[in-house]
C-alpha cells in the first residue's frame, strides 16, 4: 500500500478533526497549484480572490459563501502550519469533553460570527480589505474549552506544566497588543472568535447548544431530499383454519471470517491508533474497504 492509499485510509477512519485538517491542506494546495496550471495556458486565476472574505459590500453580494470559505484557506506555508498545529492541540482538548458534532458546529458558527465582526468593524472604519485563515474558528475552540476547564493542566515542550487559561490568556494578550499594527482585521477576527467560544459555552451551560443549528442544516441536506422507501401494498388472506404449530429451531449465526478480522483491526486502531497497524493489516483493511 503506497502513501496515497495510507492517507486515504487515515482520512476514512479519522474523525472530524482529521478531516478538517485534510480539507484545509487541500484548499491550501488548490490555491497555489490551480493558478500555476492556468498560467500554462496564459490565463491568470487568483483562487484566493474567490474565497477570501472582503469587507467591501459589493464583493459580499457576489460571493456570500466567503463567510465560511475564508476559514479553509491560508496565505502561506507557515500560516497554515501554525494554524493546523493549534487546531490539533485545541481540538484534542475540546473533544475530551464534547462531541465531534459540537466541534464542527462551533468551528463553522464561529467562523461566520468572526467574519461578520470583521466586516462590520472594517465598514465602520471605512476600510476595504480581504481576510483568510482558520485562526478565528480555532481561537473559538480553544476559548470554549478554556472557559469550560480553565485549570486543566497542559504540558508544553521546554516549559513544563501550565494551566490551560495561561495559554489562552497569552494568545489574547498578543492579539490585543497587535490590534493597531499590521493585520488588524486578523486580530479582530481572533478576538471575535474567542468571544463566540465564550458565548457558546455559557449558552451550553444554560441548556442551549448552538451547534445544533449546524447539525440540523447538515441533516436537512443529507436526509431532507431523500425519499423514504415506499412500502408495497400487501394483500392479506385471513386463514380460519386451525393454526399449525410451528417447530422452533435454534439458529446459530456465525460471523464472517473476513468481518471478524476487520473488527479485530478496528479494535486495535481504537486502542493504539492507526500507526500501530502492521503493513499486512493496513493492506488488508484497504482492500476490504474497496
Amino acid at each position: 500500500m503506497n502513501i496515497l492509499d495510507d492517507l486515504k485510509m487515515q482520512y476514512k477512519l479519522g474523525g472530524i478533526v482529521n478531516k478538517l485538517i485534510y480539507w484545509n491542506i487541500a484548499c491550501f494546495l488548490i490555491s497555489f497549484v490551480l493558478p500555476e496550471l492556468f498560467r500554462l495556458f496564459s490565463v491568470e486565476v487568483n483562487v484566493l480572490q474567490f474565497v477570501s472574505l472582503s469587507s467591501n459590500p459589493a464583493d459580499l453580494l457576489w460571493k456570500p459563501w466567503s463567510f465560511i470559505s475564508y476559514s479553509f484557506f491560508h496565505s502561506d506555508f507557515f500560516h497554515i502550519l501554525f494554524n493546523m498545529l493549534v487546531l490539533n492541540f485545541a481540538s484534542q482538548l475540546f473533544l475530551t469533553f464534547f462531541t465531534q458534532k459540537q466541534f464542527l458546529g462551533l468551528y463553522l458558527l464561529s467562523a461566520v460570527f468572526a467574519g461578520a465582526v470583521f466586516v462590520g468593524s472594517y465598514l465602520l472604519m471605512n476600510i476595504s480589505a480581504p481576510m483568510i485563515g482558520a485562526s478565528a474558528a480555532i481561537m473559538a475552540v480553544l476559548m470554549a474549552v478554556t472557559v469550560y476547564q480553565p485549570l486543566m493542566p497542559v504540558r508544553l515542550l521546554l516549559i513544563g506544566n501550565v494551566k490551560l487559561w495561561h495559554i489562552t490568556a497569552v494568545l489574547l494578550i498578543l492579539d490585543l497588543m497587535q490590534l493597531r499594527l499590521e493585520n488588524m482585521g486578523g486580530h479582530i477576527s481572533h478576538l471575535a472568535g474567542a468571544l463566540f467560544g465564550f458565548i457558546y459555552i455559557k449558552t451550553l451551560q444554560n441548556g442551549t447548544d448552538l451547534s445544533l443549528i449546524v447539525t440540523k442544516i447538515i441533516d436537512f441536506f443529507a436526509n431532507g431530499f431523500r425519499r423514504s422507501p415506499s412500502t408495497p401494498f400487501k394483500k392479506v388472506h385471513k386463514n380460519y383454519s386451525k393454526p399449525v404449530e410451528k417447530r422452533t429451531t435454534s439458529r446459530i449465526v456465525t460471523k464472517d471470517k473476513t468481518q471478524q478480522q476487520i473488527d479485530e483491526i478496528l479494535d486495535k486502531i481504537s486502542q493504539s491508533g492507526y500507526d500501530s497497524l502492521t503493513k499486512e493489516e493496513k493492506d488488508f483493511l484497504f482492500k476490504s474497504g474497496k
